[in-house]
């Protein structure tokens, strides 16, 4: 109980490895909750946390042939949720994102400082809250971020949305899963995506989406690529920074 406790102040210098364990079980957190509290026990114990180094803006050519060499969507992240590079598919898929005034481009700026993500996102809150909590994991992995820590305050303070979410500490990573999108040029698109993460390039993931075969958005992303060479405005920005 004392350790219980002392948990629920935020203090945790000098627990053990045994007893995070033993409070991860009893509190059935599951393996994204469990990895953020070692993260915060981690730092909270650590003599001098060394500021972070900040993601870069540049990709791998290696990674960009990658990205090129795929026929659906793609795009890839840093655990910021900074969007840094896209296929031609991937660019069409998320040009309301990469055509928002709020930039740099970045999806939970997009979500909650343009109105537009509220047209384009079905399920606006799950996605919402989705983000804050991915935002508030990489937070505890990685505190002395000053990139990250300045985009969580542009957020709280410009958004109610992002405050009232923020404050309730969940903690979330998805590497698979679907997503509706309302697209401006094709309507209603269903899609499943797998995020893949690279060793050589911590934080870093490379986003996929598909649609299921045979259905009406297979047809409605088959006509999305179709227009991708055709001059209607899908090529805006390019997703990356400076």
């Amino acid at each position: 109980m004392d350790y219980y406790v002392r948990l629920e102040r935020g203090n945790l210098t000098g627990v053990s490895e045994s007893v995070l364990h033993s409070l991860a079980g009893a509190l059935r957190l599951d393996d994204t909750e469990r990895a953020h509290l070692f993260d915060l026990a981690r730092n909270a114990n650590s003599v001098r946390l060394r500021p972070r180094a900040s993601v870069t803006s540049r990709v791998r050519p290696g990674l960009q042939r990658l990205l090129d060499s795929m026929s659906g969507p793609a795009y890839l992240r840093n655990g910021r949720l900074d969007l840094l590079a896209f296929n031609t598919p991937g660019r069409a898929l998320y040009s309301p994102v990469l055509s928002s005034a709020a930039q740099p481009a970045n999806t939970a700026r997009f979500t909650f400082l343009d109105a537009g993500s509220h047209d384009f996102w079905d399920d606006w809150a799950a996605m919402a809250d989705g983000l804050v909590a991915t935002l508030r994991a990489e937070a505890g992995r990685y505190p002395t971020d000053k990139r990250l820590t300045d985009l969580i305050g542009e957020l709280a303070t410009r958004s109610p949305d992002f405050r009232s979410r923020w404050a309730s500490h969940e903690v979330y990573r998805h590497s698979t899963g679907a997503k509706t999108l309302h697209h401006p040029f094709v309507g209603e698109l269903t899609l499943t995506f797998e995020a893949l993460t690279f060793p050589a390039d911590d934080g870093l993931a490379l986003v996929a989406y598909d649609a299921e075969p045979a259905s009406r958005s297979a047809d409605a992303l088959r006509l999305l690529m179709a227009l991708t060479s055709a001059p209607v405005g899908l090529d805006e920005g390019s997703g990356r920074e400076g």
